[in-house]
């Protein structure tokens, strides 16, 4: 196996995370992070500097009513730097919280590296608000 990522083990990755959170699987969609990820959400007001900050936050959000009820991606790039990959997109998330049901547009960016057993872990998730 090379070390360099292809763009199909990249689509991949991005994929199960994709589909992980909008199933609000935990095991699969936190399993896909480095316990050293770091997370930058627009709806947070510091940077998560761990796996185990952002289970933390969403065990606060799920705690408080909030589900994920759908996620759908769209518009990918995926720029390859050997062992890394900065995969970014858009991202449209439907949520519910309380009964109340919202969909939030956003843009995000995964950097996925290749682990030393020969698989890919996202080491930070970057969200932001799409405005335009």
């Amino acid at each position: 196996m090379s070390l360099q990522l292809t763009p199909e083990e990249v689509t991949s990755a991005a994929e199960r995370i994709v589909a992980a959170y909008s199933a609000m699987d935990e095991d699969a969609y936190f399993g896909s992070f480095d316990p050293q990820a770091t997370f930058l959400f627009h709806g947070t007001p510091e940077r998560l500097n761990s796996r185990d900050d952002y289970e933390e936050q969403w065990r606060t959000w799920v705690s408080d009513g909030w589900k994920v009820v759908g996620c759908h991606s769209s518009d990918p790039l995926i720029q390859i730097y050997g062992t890394t990959a900065v995969f970014s997109h858009s991202v449209a998330t439907t949520t519910e919280e309380r009964g109340q049901r919202a969909v939030t547009e956003e843009r995000e960016t995964i950097v996925f590296t290749r682990t030393g057993s020969g698989g890919i872990k996202a080491v930070h998730e970057h969200l932001s608000l799409n405005t335009f």
